[in-house]
C-alpha cells in the first residue's frame, strides 16, 4: 500500500499545538484489558507511551493482569473465590498475585517498551513505600486501599528520562503484609499523589454512556454522580468513575475512561481535538489548543 507522505505531514503539523499543550505534563494511564493479551496490542500501546515521552509527556504506566491471575492460580490448583465482584484474597492467592504482577506482567511491558526505543523501569507499590495500604474489606483478606502515597520515586524516574511501570501490589501498615490493589484504583491514588494532569483508563468498552446509550464525551463530578444515582452508570463502570472522582477531588486535571481497543487511543486523546473517551474534570470542558 502507498504511503500517503503529505497527509502523514500534515498530521503532524496540525498536532503542533497539542504537543506543546502537553509538553512536561504528567499523564498517568492505567493499561488492562485484553489488551494486555495480544502481543501486537502490547506493541502499539508502547509505541504509543515511547512517542508521549519523546514528545516531552511523562508518561507513568499502572497496569493489571486479572486475566493473567486467574490463569496462574488455575495452573497451580489454587481456588479463587470472589464476594461482591471482588476477589477474596488469602495468603496463598496474594503470593500468587505478587509473583505475576510484579514479575510476568510488570516486565513484559517494561520489555515492550523497551523495544520500542524506550527507556523503563518496572516497580511495584511495595518498592520505597510507594503506597501503603490497609484491608479495604476484613471479608476480602489482603485486598488493599491506598492510605499513604510516597511518589517521589516515581518523579525521580520520569525526570531522568525513564518510564515507570507499576504493579499495583502494596505494602501493609502493619506486619509488612503484601496487599492487592485493584489496578484502577491504584492508578488513581498514583495520580492523584503525582497531581497528574491528566489520568487515561484504558478499558473495554467505549465509554460512559448516557441513558440514551451515547457515548458522554465531558461530565463534571456533580453530573457523574447523578448518573450512578439515577442508576444510568451502573455495574462495572460505577467504582471506574469513582476513581475518576477521587482522583479529580485529590487534584488530577482530568480523568478520561478511553476504550483501549481504538488503535492509538492515547495519542487520540491527548493529540487531537475530538479525543476518545468520556472526560471527567472539575465544572468546565476539555481542555484542547485552540487551532487557527
Amino acid at each position: 500500500m502507498k504511503q500517503d507522505w503529505p497527509a502523514a505531514a500534515r498530521t503532524l503539523s496540525e498536532a503542533l499545538p497539542y504537543l506543546q499543550r502537553y509538553s512536561g505534563a504528567v499523564v498517568v494511564v492505567k493499561f488492562g484489558g485484553n489488551a494486555m493479551g495480544d502481543d501486537d496490542a502490547m506493541a502499539q500501546f508502547a509505541r504509543d507511551i515511547v512517542l508521549m515521552r519523546q514528545v516531552g509527556v511523562n508518561p507513568v504506566v499502572v497496569h493489571g493482569g486479572g486475566p493473567m491471575i486467574n490463569e496462574m492460580l488455575d495452573k497451580l490448583g489454587i481456588k479463587s473465590d470472589w464476594l461482591r465482584g471482588k476477589r477474596v484474597t488469602d495468603k496463598a492467592t496474594v503470593e500468587v498475585v505478587e509473583m505475576v504482577l510484579t514479575g510476568l506482567v510488570n516486565k513484559r511491558i517494561v520489555q515492550a517498551i523497551m523495544d520500542e526505543g524506550g527507556r523503563a523501569v518496572g516497580i511495584s507499590g511495595k518498592d520505597d513505600d510507594l503506597m501503603v495500604c490497609e484491608a479495604d474489606d476484613p471479608e476480602l483478606g489482603f485486598v488493599g486501599r491506598p492510605v499513604e502515597m510516597n511518589v517521589q520515586v516515581i518523579r525521580d524516574l520520569y525526570n531522568a528520562g525513564i518510564i515507570p511501570v507499576i504493579a499495583p501490589v502494596a505494602t501493609g501498615m502493619k506486619d509488612n503484609e503484601t496487599f492487592n490493589v485493584n489496578g484502577d484504583t491504584a492508578a488513581g491514588a498514583i495520580a492523584g499523589a503525582l497531581k497528574a494532569d491528566r489520568l487515561l483508563l484504558l478499558t473495554d468498552v467505549k465509554g460512559v454512556k448516557n441513558k440514551a446509550g451515547e457515548v458522554v464525551t465531558q461530565m463534571t463530578p456533580e453530573e457523574v454522580r447523578a448518573m450512578i444515582a439515577d442508576g444510568t452508570i451502573a455495574g462495572g463502570m460505577i467504582p471506574k468513575t469513582e476513581t475518576a472522582l477521587a482522583a479529580v477531588e485529590a487534584g488530577v486535571r482530568a480523568v478520561v475512561i478511553l476504550d483501549g481497543r481504538v488503535d492509538n487511543a492515547c495519542l487520540l486523546e491527548l493529540f487531537t481535538e475530538g479525543g476518545a473517551g468520556s472526560m471527567i474534570r472539575s465544572s468546565t470542558p476539555r481542555v484542547k489548543p485552540q487551532t487557527a
